[in-house]
């Protein structure tokens, strides 16, 4: 057995059991990644694969704890290769940085010019995209960290710490009628009063749609959503040209920048939410990534990193 055998297993899994995308991700032959696998499980004396016919179909019962060892291993030889880039060059190399919309518009920019400063010889990257998907990026190895509200503290194999905490706030015109409110009517503002207009908000993928929707259904109200978006920056024009009162992460607003809005707190409503940084559990993290979580959250110091993604995963419970 050997590492070519063992990433044609995993890139195979990785692409739900299609050879062909497989053999095209790691730049090679559909037959050269099929007799591979079938060699593999001759050596090992186990089929790892179910088969109808010549597809794959899964894992089998041996082929899930194979595919579990497969993964240390390879995660172990990644590690290998990261240490020796640290030490060979210890400020070069890539960093790839998975997140959302919001995060890669509205946090970043805070934090990548200072990082670029200090680090000008590695090269940034970023990946954007829903939560789930960062996720499988960083468990892939794709991505170094992922940085999203959702979805990443849930996903088994990664190590979710907290950023920055949000909470949600409403957009609408200036001739809106809720803007009348006064500061303290603003501030209680009710569900089925914020109900009475049509709502434009986010993809129920991002920015604490989920919180949204479940208020609203803990009050029996079925609100009138209009448009959903990816990012706040698209909520934010269709609520200026009148469609609907748009809800967003608050740290998208920004009074001096969106002149033509007016924003209304809505942390009352939809509660408050964190943004969480992720990497992988048991990676070994070069020295630059350690320095750029401390830039994201100044409590997230090296020692606190690296305990975190020390830590053993947690017992997974059988459900009652």
């Amino acid at each position: 057995m050997n590492l070519q055998q063992f990433r044609f297993v995993r890139e195979t899994i990785r692409r739900n059991f299609n050879l062909t995308e497989a053999a095209r991700s790691l730049y090679t032959s559909q037959p050269g990644v099929s007799k591979a696998i079938i060699e593999f499980e001759d050596e090992l004396g186990v089929r790892i694969f179910e088969r109808h016919g010549k597809r794959l179909k899964g894992l089998t019962k041996p082929g899930q704890a194979v595919s579990a060892v497969i993964d240390r291993i390879m995660r172990e030889v990644d590690n290998l290769k990261k240490v020796s880039d640290e030490f060979a060059q210890r400020d070069e190399g890539s960093l790839v940085i998975a997140c959302t919309h919001t995060q890669a518009r509205y946090l970043l920019p805070r934090v990548i010019p200072a990082f670029r400063a200090r680090f000008p010889k590695v090269h940034v990257s970023l990946a954007e995209g829903n939560p789930e998907h960062l996720a499988r990026l960083v468990l892939h190895e794709q991505a170094d960290l992922a940085i999203a509200t959702e979805t990443l503290a849930q996903t088994p194999g990664l190590v979710a710490l907290p950023v920055y905490a949000w909470e949600h706030t409403l957009v609408v015109p200036p001739d809106h009628p809720l803007t009348g409110l006064t500061s303290s009517a603003a501030r209680n503002l009710s569900l089925e009063h914020l109900a009475r207009y049509p709502i434009v908000t986010y993809d129920r993928a991002f920015s604490g749609r989920r919180a949204i929707d479940a208020a609203f259904e803990r009050a029996g109200i079925e609100p009138d959503i209009v448009l959903e978006a990816i990012d706040a920056d698209v909520i934010k024009t269709y609520a200026d040209i009148g469609l609907g009162i748009g809800i967003i992460a608050g740290m998208a607003f920004d009074p001096r920048r969106d002149k033509g809005l007016v924003g209304l707190p809505a942390g009352h409503l939809f509660g408050r939410h964190t943004t969480s940084v992720a990497i992988k559990r048991g990676v070994f993290l070069r020295d630059f990534v350690y320095v750029l979580m401390e830039m994201l959250a100044p409590e997230l110091s090296r020692d606190v990193v690296a305990e975190a993604v020390a830590q053993p995963a947690p017992p997974v419970r059988d459900a009652a």
